[in-house]
């Protein structure tokens, strides 16, 4: 038998770390951007009504680059949201960019694909 075959015990285990790894990054990825759309439903309700307390939107640009970048932009268009911000029309689309950057960069490291 050749060395490297997946017959052997910490071949196996590599894999299933492999697997456990983006399982978590996955799972990260969507439990943020559900979180990130749920935000911009809450602060557009909140928009509505006066004198109520408004989420930041310096904290929705934190969660579009903590990987929420997806769940603010379906939010903006959802529910029309912010969509009047130039900030928010040429930073969103841009982060989406950086997320899928990274999540890529991410994927290849924890696949063992990434070349030095």
């Amino acid at each position: 038998m050749a060395c490297g075959l997946s017959v052997f015990p910490e071949n196996a285990r590599m894999k299933d770390m492999k697997d456990a790894s983006l399982l978590i990054l996955s799972t990260l990825f969507a439990v943020t951007n559900i979180t990130s759309f749920v935000m911009m439903f809450i602060d557009k309700e909140r928009s509505k009504k006066d004198g109520t307390e408004r989420i930041p939107e310096g904290i929705l640009f934190f969660m579009a680059i903590a990987f929420g970048s997806f769940g603010v932009s379906a939010g903006m268009f959802t529910f029309r949201h912010k969509t009047r911000r130039w900030y928010f029309l040429v930073g969103i689309p841009l982060l989406m960019l950086e997320n899928l950057a990274f999540l890529y960069l991410a994927y290849l490291i924890v696949s063992g694909n990434f070349q030095k």
